[in-house]
């Protein structure tokens, strides 16, 4: 038995998603694909635009065999802990063969020459990095240079480093490297605009350029022809119902967090530098909205997704020790099971076999199984869902869903 993992948040699942999917099958041969995806709130610090179990059943639609939640802390971390939480996941199945991801470049060679050159760091790649930087050049820059004095084939002027997605591969090659992983990388091709465009293209569009869309026109049948057929009838089954959810959504909530803390500093969370918490404590009655905020504490030195991702911090209660002692004791240590599809058996029976960590599939018997730092990581899970269904709710007036009552997706 062949599985693939593939690391994902599906916000929301869409044309070029599918195709991956399709496409990791093909590459590495995957009698089952299981998906490592992001819960309720995003890796840029903002909500999901349509809740977890949703894009559960739409990842399950598109090929999926099995749909697991990456921790709240991870989720909404950066690159390299986003990456070291999913990895540390598929890695401690047992049974995952392989990783496969979508990337800019397409070459897994040059990807994982350089996710070793950044684990390794050489004499030779340290020292020409500190010269670099001594002579005044930015950290890319001179990382680059460095990396193209070490690695045959890369040259000052590549770009790489350039792209979210060649970025992101690297860091789950590095976590592979880092946690002595025999899981193999494989990649393929991003296809489609650019991760970044807010322009809808013909029919493989950005994530972000959807949710711009949806977000302008407030009009599911300008994002259709973006979304697979099975995944649009998930989508107006709930819209306007328990979706859509913006991060402006949550505008109250984090002014609340933030005054009920004023006078007492921020750096007690994740991300959140001394610098930061003093930005948040200057500005914090220029607040208008989620989004305004951020526009405003941004600078060069600190780009609008790390003020978002440190506000999330804020208002989901992730402590920077918390995640230091998550990292040091095994990073994971459950996977829930968000959904998984008819012809799963085999799978689930192979990695109950296989697994290191508990595979959890009813919540109500989640800390049963858990040690209390497991518990403790499961906790900010079931917080951050009952965070995102408060606004959800109240902005639909749906009532608010118990996470604890909440069934896994079966397709």
């Amino acid at each position: 038995m062949k599985i693939t993992g593939i690391i994902a948040e599906y916000n929301p699942f869409h044309n070029g998603h599918l195709y991956q999917i399709r496409k990791a099958r093909e590459i590495t041969g995957a009698d089952y694909i299981i998906v490592v995806m992001s819960g309720n709130h995003m890796q840029r610090g903002t909500p999901a635009l349509i809740d977890k179990y949703s894009r559960a059943k739409m990842a399950l639609s598109g090929g999926a065999d099995m749909v697991i939640e990456l921790p709240t802390c991870y989720a909404t971390a950066s690159a390299e802990y986003f990456a070291m939480g999913a990895i540390s996941i598929l890695n401690q199945l047992g049974c995952v063969d392989s990783v496969c991801f979508g990337s800019e470049s397409g070459d897994i060679t040059m990807l994982s020459k350089i996710a070793h050159a950044l684990v390794d760091e050489s004499e030779d790649f340290v020292q020409s990095l500190k010269t670099k930087l001594k002579n005044g050049d930015t950290y890319p820059v001179a990382r680059n240079a460095a990396l193209a004095e070490t690695i045959n084939g890369f040259t000052t002027f590549d770009t790489i480093l350039g792209f979210p997605n060649n970025i992101l591969g690297i860091e789950y090659i590095k976590a592979i490297i880092r946690q002595n992983s025999n899981i193999k990388p494989y990649t393929n091709t991003r296809i489609g605009s650019d991760y970044h465009s807010y322009k809808l293209a013909e029919n493989f569009s950005s994530a972000i350029s959807i949710r711009q869309s949806l977000s302008l026109q407030d009009n599911l049948d300008m994002i259709q022809s973006q979304i697979p057929a099975s995944a649009f009838d998930i989508m107006k089954e709930d819209f306007h119902k328990t979706f859509p959810v913006y991060a402006s959504d949550f505008s109250s909530m984090i002014k609340f967090k933030l005054l009920k803390e004023r006078g007492q500093g921020f750096t007690q969370y994740f991300d959140v530098t001394q610098a930061i918490s003093d930005k948040l404590e200057k500005e914090m009655f220029s607040m208008q909205s989620f989004d305004e905020f951020c526009d405003i504490l941004k600078s060069k030195d600190i780009t609008y997704a790390r003020i978002s991702r440190c506000l999330s911090h804020i208002l989901l209660d992730i402590k920077a020790e918390d995640v230091q002692l998550f990292k040091e004791n095994g990073i994971t240590f459950y996977a829930r099971v968000l959904g998984f599809n008819s012809k799963a058996d085999a799978l689930t029976k192979t990695l109950k076999s296989n697994s290191s960590i508990p595979l959890i599939t009813k919540t109500t018997t989640a800390s049963s199984q858990l040690y209390p730092i497991g518990q403790k990581q499961f906790e900010q899970d079931i917080q951050a869902s009952h965070i995102y269904e408060c606004i959800a709710g109240t902005k639909y007036h749906a009532g608010m869903r118990d996470e604890y009552r909440r069934q896994v997706v079966k397709l």
